[in-house]
């Protein structure tokens, strides 16, 4: 538990936390109270063509104070956990204000507050021959060729991480072991910030999961859905607001709006048990703070 004295005004904040569990609330009350641009670390609220679905800030939030990264990318536009870090390190540079960065995108905290590395992408050739050793010799055939480092450090009991490793060292002629060696010095040390982490009980999220759903059909998400169906390619990243597939199909006849909200629900649903339990797992040292 904690109450907003213990943050410093100079001092970044970090407030990360399951879809719908208030996190831009309390952002906006640290920057009115304290000062301070918030910043954000939602993976889907970056782009532009999904405002009512992804829950962005209102314009009349965004007017009480600094807002940044919010729909600046466009919706048929790839957008990587390094081009986020990029942008958060030339707000940094150039803005004077202390950020209060918030979302539900836990690797993007990650990436923030323990480095990244930027490996390069894997060749379809690589990919296809990963795939062929796998059904042929299994996880053994990749096994043997990663080098020592490589298999001391990595789940050489996970097929998928095995894959990953043996496919780095092919690309990149490096072991994965020295590529994550190599991580840069993190933008923004954890023991700096104030980092706080909304953890929440699942009737009560839910719950409001629900309900805001409802706010977004009656605020235009269904208008908004209209707008993107001329555009609508399932394969973008844009294309993964949750709900976006949902309502899509409603227009394009191919489902009822009833069955499509509640399957919205549901999988908003799903998506904030995977949230709770990576931010658990992998934010112990936070502040923890129930805000039911």
């Amino acid at each position: 538990m904690f109450d907003l004295t213990q943050i410093r005004p100079d001092q970044p904040v970090l407030i990360a936390g399951p879809t719908a569990s208030g996190k831009s609330s309390l952002a906006l009350e640290i920057a009115q109270n304290q000062g301070g641009m918030i910043v954000n670390a939602d993976a889907l609220q970056v782009f532009s063509n999904w405002r009512v679905l992804t829950a962005r800030p209102p314009a009349e939030e965004e007017a009480l104070a600094p807002h940044r990264l919010y729909g600046h990318v466009s919706g048929d536009a790839l957008y990587s956990v390094g081009e986020w870090l990029r942008d958060v390190s030339s707000l940094l540079q150039n803005e004077t204000q202390r950020p209060i960065i918030v979302g539900g995108t836990g690797l993007y905290f990650r990436a923030l507050t323990e480095g990244l590395v930027e490996i390069p992408a894997i060749s379809p050739q690589w990919r296809i021959k990963s795939e062929s050793i796998l059904e042929n010799t299994g996880i053994a055939g990749l096994l043997s060729e990663l080098d020592e480092k490589t298999r001391s450090r990595i789940d050489i009991q996970n097929p998928k991480r095995v894959q990953r490793a043996w496919e780095v060292l092919k690309e990149t002629n490096q072991g994965i072991a020295d590529w994550q060696d190599a991580t840069p010095a993190p933008l923004l040390a954890l023991q700096n910030c104030f980092p706080i982490v909304l953890d929440t009980k699942k009737p009560w999220l839910n719950e409001r999961i629900d309900r805001r759903f409802d706010m977004m059909i009656s605020g235009g998400a269904l208008e908004e859905a209209k707008a993107n169906l001329p555009n609508w390619n399932p394969i973008l990243p844009s294309a993964k607001a949750i709900g976006a597939a949902e309502l899509i199909a409603y227009l394009q006849g191919d489902m009822e709006l009833g069955a499509a909200i509640e399957a919205a629900k549901t999988g908003t649903h799903q998506y904030a048990k995977r949230q709770r339990t990576w931010f658990r797992k992998r934010m112990k040292d936070w502040h923890h703070f129930d805000p039911a």
